[in-house]
């Protein structure tokens, strides 16, 4: 299916306002459930009555989605980020954006031409449902009470390689805080490390489900997690995660969704489990 270049460009503008919808069980809690999607990434933050979805999944994997998202009775997205343009991540957007009330849509600038990119464009089209850009230092996603989201990257406006365009987002709950990587690569792990940003987290979402070219030994040691979560298909083709990687997170306690599953990490602002 081919999406008129103009259409594409009038989706990376501002968004639309739908009723809030209730999270009882989040009360003074805040949940980030690691959703095994195989060989991809989807993560939902959910706090102060808010849901906030990192990425789709692969399409292959849209049951596995559809019967997580079932179970917890969500109606709606407050946010939905497409960190950047593959499959493996925005596989499931179009599903996502026809069957939720999705209020605020963000995403890096920068398109692709791949069958999921145009579904998930004409869905937002069908739904007059903007893009807003993904860029670094932007405040415009709220959480709210105890809550402080800090968005590092993209630092740049153009990347060889799209995973460098995913964003690396720092989520702050009281006194706990979870760091997301996406597909970043030491590439974009270098441009915040050069940045001065403060990458120090308890929680450490490993860039590109392991691969050996992203979670640099500099951009762990500024981060220090005691926990690493991969996402990762059983038994892929790529070899994630690799050696090298796990070699790197020796000092950290580390859960991967093709041995543990979904994992749902809950944080009350001074602990984790």
């Amino acid at each position: 299916m081919f999406v008129n270049f103009i259409l594409i460009i009038l989706l990376f503008q501002c968004s639309i306002n739908i009723k809030e919808n209730n999270l009882e069980t989040n009360k003074n809690t805040m949940l980030v459930h690691f959703i095994d999607v195989g060989q991809g990434d989807s993560i939902l933050i959910q706090v102060n009555k808010k849901n906030l979805l990192i990425d789709s999944g692969p399409n292959e994997s849209e049951d596995k989605l559809k019967k997580y998202l079932k179970k917890l009775n969500i109606s709606k997205f407050d946010y939905v980020i497409a960190t950047h343009p593959h499959e493996d991540h925005i596989g499931n957007m179009s599903y996502i954006i026809n069957n939720f009330e999705v209020i605020n849509f963000y995403a890096p600038k920068v398109e692709n031409s791949t069958k999921a990119f145009e579904t998930m464009a004409e869905s937002l089209i069908r739904k007059d449902l903007k893009i807003k850009i993904l860029k670094a230092n932007m405040k415009s996603i709220d959480l709210g009470n105890n809550v402080i989201i800090d968005v590092f990257s993209p630092l740049s406006n153009r990347y060889e390689d799209l995973n460098n365009y995913s964003p690396i987002i720092k989520i702050s709950y009281k006194n706990t805080s979870f760091l997301f990587t996406g597909d970043a690569e030491e590439l974009a792990e270098n441009e915040v490390l050069n940045a001065g940003f403060d990458l120090k987290c308890d929680v450490l979402k490993i860039g590109h489900h392991g691969s050996s070219s992203s979670t640099s030994e500099k951009f762990l040691n500024a981060s220090n997690p005691s926990i690493a979560v991969i996402s990762v298909g059983e038994d892929n083709t790529y070899g994630h995660p690799t050696d090298v990687v796990l070699s790197r997170l020796k000092e950290a306690e580390i859960y991967r969704t093709d041995i543990n599953g979904n994992i749902v990490i809950t944080s009350d602002g001074l602990s984790l489990k």
